[in-house]
């Protein structure tokens, strides 16, 4: 027996101290009560009065009540206290679960590119609805790949609706748990219908629900009814909902990354506020797509070491608040998986999951958010399982020291013929699936393949090969019944 013995489960990683913190927690409270928030919306700006907001510069913009809120930090603080700090959430096979809380991380896709790299002729082109349900097929085939987003914006739909179809797309496509988008609150409940309908029932979605909805309030510090429709729905029907700004450092916030981090939990500390006053314990998951404005190019660069950072940083303070933590990684500015789309996606991936985000989106992305890239998704994945491995850690007990073994085997001899070794190789050792470890005479002469051949071929066959889970018998008849109703809703009048 050893006493004050610690056990290292993991390597760690840490940006900001308790003390940091606290600090950046306090300036946001403060800019909710000095500079205040705009919020759009009635019932939005009914809540806040009654928590105790100040409630502001009343007006009307097209149509709808806006007006400039204070918040309290104690009404902050209140609403807090019943935010979960644990959210679960399961795909359409229930047995694919997330259990969102502290030093539990996972990764997937992003959502709604415009644009997708086609893995047999190479060409930039729309996402077409098969397109959107093969990036849910190979989700749903790689191992790594732990939830999806669309990773492809719809395109032959109507602008309205076009957040059913794609749904209809990635629920056919995996039985893993989704994070999707929505158009306003009228399409997410389209859409927590369908998932209803795909689950038996709102009793089975409210056990465990199949999807996290994302949302974005406008930086800096306008909330638009659009997104207050969609929390507020969210919250009501128990559907978790990630509040995320995404900030471009110099452009809608402050270059600093300090200052950047105080605006972004402001904005998302009022979601929380919103939700909470909506129905008590409301899930609500922080995240914070957080990165420069290239000053020469005016993009929000996805590949810049200060996403990775302040995503980092950001993870941080949501350990503080008790609150889960949406994060980016696996993500590049390059326009083609190369050497520069290879780094920025490794470095990213890595700094996440040693930050201990929940989850981990973004996984495919091109030209900074504007092409899905199958190429990228399946290279990345590779990546993410070596850095599962690294945050799987080293296990130290009796059997692993192999004092034993080493003292039998003894000077000069080979641990080959083993027992030991042929009972822990496979649980100690991490076999890559595209990563090239063969002599060199074994490589040439099964082509030179680069790693950007391998991940194509593998791309294909998994395109070619892989067939989900299928939906249960009548379900996607009645799917596409409630796309059907909202497009006559929707469509232009003659």
């Amino acid at each position: 027996m050893r006493t004050n013995y610690e056990t290292l489960g993991s390597p760690q990683f840490q940006v900001l101290s308790a003390s940091q913190v606290r600090e950046v927690v306090s300036a946001a409270m403060e800019v909710l009560e000095r500079a205040g928030t705009r919020v759009y919306g009635e019932d939005a700006l009914a809540l806040l009065r009654g928590a105790g907001c100040v409630v502001t510069e009343e007006g009307v913009a097209e149509g709808v009540p806006v007006a400039l809120v204070h918040i309290p930090s104690s009404v902050v603080e209140g609403a807090l206290q019943t935010t979960p700090g644990r959210i679960a959430v399961a795909g359409r096979d229930r047995s694919k679960r997330l259990s969102l809380e502290r030093d539990r991380f996972y990764f997937g896709t992003g959502s709604d590119c415009p644009s997708l790299v086609d893995p047999y002729s190479g060409e930039v082109r729309k996402y077409t609805f098969d397109d959107v349900y093969d990036a849910a097929r190979l989700s749903d085939a790689l191992p790594n790949i732990d939830f999806h987003m669309s990773l492809g914006l719809t395109s032959g739909v109507l602008p309205a609706t076009y957040d059913r179809p794609q749904f209809l797309a990635m629920v056919k496509g995996t039985s893993k748990p989704l994070v999707i988008t929505a158009v306003d609150a009228e399409g997410l409940a389209d859409q927590y219908q369908m998932a209803c309908e795909v689950l038996g029932g709102p009793e089975a979605f409210a056990r465990a629900p199949l999807f996290v909805v994302y949302i974005e309030p406008s930086s800096p510090l306008t909330h638009s009814i659009e997104a207050v429709g969609k929390l507020l729905y969210a919250a009501e029907h128990g559907i978790p909902a990630i509040y995320t700004p995404c900030i471009m450092a110099g452009g809608t916030g402050p270059v600093t990354m300090a200052g950047t981090m105080v605006q972004a939990v402001a904005e998302f500390l009022v979601g929380v506020v919103l939700a909470q006053h909506q129905r008590r314990g409301a899930g609500v998951i922080m995240g914070g797509v957080n990165s420069p404005m290239d000053m020469s190019t005016s993009i929000l660069s996805y590949g810049a070491p200060e996403l990775a950072l302040v995503s980092a940083a950001m993870t941080d303070v949501a350990r503080g608040l008790g609150v889960p933590m949406f994060s980016t990684a696996g993500c590049s500015d390059a326009k083609l998986l190369d050497q520069q789309a290879a780094i920025e996606a490794t470095f990213s991936i890595v700094v996440a999951a040693l930050s201990g985000a929940n989850l981990i989106h973004d996984v495919g992305y091109l030209e900074s958010g504007l092409l899905g890239s199958f190429d990228m998704l399946v290279m990345a994945d590779e990546v993410i399982g070596m850095a599962k491995r690294l945050l799987s850690g080293v296990r130290v007990t009796p059997e692993t020291l192999a004092v034993e073994v080493v003292e039998r085997v003894g000077p000069g001899g080979h641990f080959l013929a083993q027992e030991h070794t042929r009972r822990h190789f496979r649980e100690e050792v991490w076999f890559p699936g595209l990563i090239d470890r063969q002599m060199r005479r074994a490589w040439e002469s099964g082509g030179r393949q680069t790693m950007g051949a391998r991940v194509r071929a593998r791309v294909r066959h998994l395109l070619e090969s892989h067939t989900p889970q299928p939906l249960a018998e009548g379900v996607e008849a009645r799917l596409q019944e409630i796309v059907a109703q909202a497009e006559a809703r929707h469509a232009p009048r003659a």
